[in-house]
């Protein structure tokens, strides 16, 4: 089947299009016809060598898909073949077919065309996961995300707006400001003239942050929490070091919290995965959320969607089609 390859790790020049052995799905797997991928920041780690794939999973990347049910592994019931679905994958979406387990498939929201659909597993499990099931955003809380109008964040700002929050959010341009705006946030803050600890404190802290960046923001976002804050650090694209000063977490019975997505255990996703459907699917079949796609271009062009990635000004996602 056709499947993105590399010829190392690298830029995104390693990348082409190739041919690689078609999966079959064991018991309680899927085997899904792809129709579209999504480019994530994990892929691009990926690329250069720094996040492998967890052990006995594709070496394929890519950590969502759209598509079409092709083939049901032994004992899966729920699905039928040709059922249209999205997926969140260890690997091999970037690829004409993908095996996935059973709970890790998922219903395409109503309303949403098969290919947006692409870009929504990811980002809504991870908004789900660690703003909800670890952070417990309540109605009525303050809420913080950075990189608002990333993937992450435009899901994360609509998914807490829509549930009663009082959306913060970094940005830095006009445009991804308004955008973020648009989307819900109450209070959009541009990091290249603002200090976001000045605005939160003002405002009488965050409860929840979701952090992306890292040992650059973590004494600022432990100074930027309320009372009983919790910080959920989900990326460090700003350095894996920093210094966490103890007696700032004590003064405000605050909590830090570290997570990723990828390795967890398939039953821990699964739970992850229905929570979506349950909460997140609603809100986007209600119009209330709705992916956020930058670009859209065909899986030959993925050496130039990781670039478009890598260079940022982005807003939204980057969508490749098969």
């Amino acid at each position: 089947m056709r499947a993105v390859v590399a010829t190392g790790t690298g830029g995104p020049e390693v990348l082409s299009v190739g041919e690689v052995d078609d999966p079959r799905p064991g018991a309680g797997e899927v085997l899904i016809d792809v129709v579209a991928t999504a480019v994530n920041r994990a892929d691009t780690l990926q690329r250069r060598g720094f996040y492998p794939p967890p052990h006995g999973e594709s070496e394929v990347i890519g950590l969502e898909c759209s598509g079409r049910v092709a083939e049901l592994g032994e004992g899966v019931g729920g699905w039928s073949v040709g059922d249209e679905v999205c997926a969140l994958l260890a690997g091999g979406g970037y690829a004409a077919r993908v095996v996935v387990p059973v709970g890790q498939v998922m219903p395409v929201p109503a309303g949403v065309p098969l290919v947006e659909a692409a870009c929504l597993p990811e980002v809504a499990a991870t908004v789900w996961s660690n703003v909800f099931m670890t952070a417990h955003l309540a109605r009525g809380e303050r809420f913080l995300v950075h990189g608002g109008a990333g993937g992450i964040g435009t899901m994360a700002i609509q998914v807490a707006a829509a549930r009663g929050a009082e959306v913060f959010t970094t940005a830095g341009s006009p445009e991804k400001l308004e955008l973020c705006r648009s989307l819900g946030a109450s209070h959009a803050i541009d990091y290249r003239e603002e200090d976001f600890v000045e605005v939160l404190k003002q405002a009488g802290g965050a409860d929840v942050i979701l952090d992306n960046m890292g040992a650059a923001y973590l004494a600022r976002n432990v100074s930027a929490l309320a009372t009983n804050g919790r910080l959920v650090v989900i990326g460090f694209q700003g350095g894996t070091k920093g210094e966490l000063d103890i007696n700032a977490l004590l003064r405000r019975r605050a909590s830090v919290t570290a997570t990723s997505l990828r390795a967890r255990p398939r039953a821990e996703k699964a739970a992850i995965c229905c929570g979506v459907v349950e909460n997140v699917w609603p809100l986007v079949a209600s119009g209330r959320v709705r992916p956020i796609v930058e670009a859209t271009m065909p899986l030959d062009d993925v050496a130039r969607a990781h670039q478009l990635m890598e260079d940022g000004g982005r807003a939204g996602k980057i969508v490749l089609t098969l």
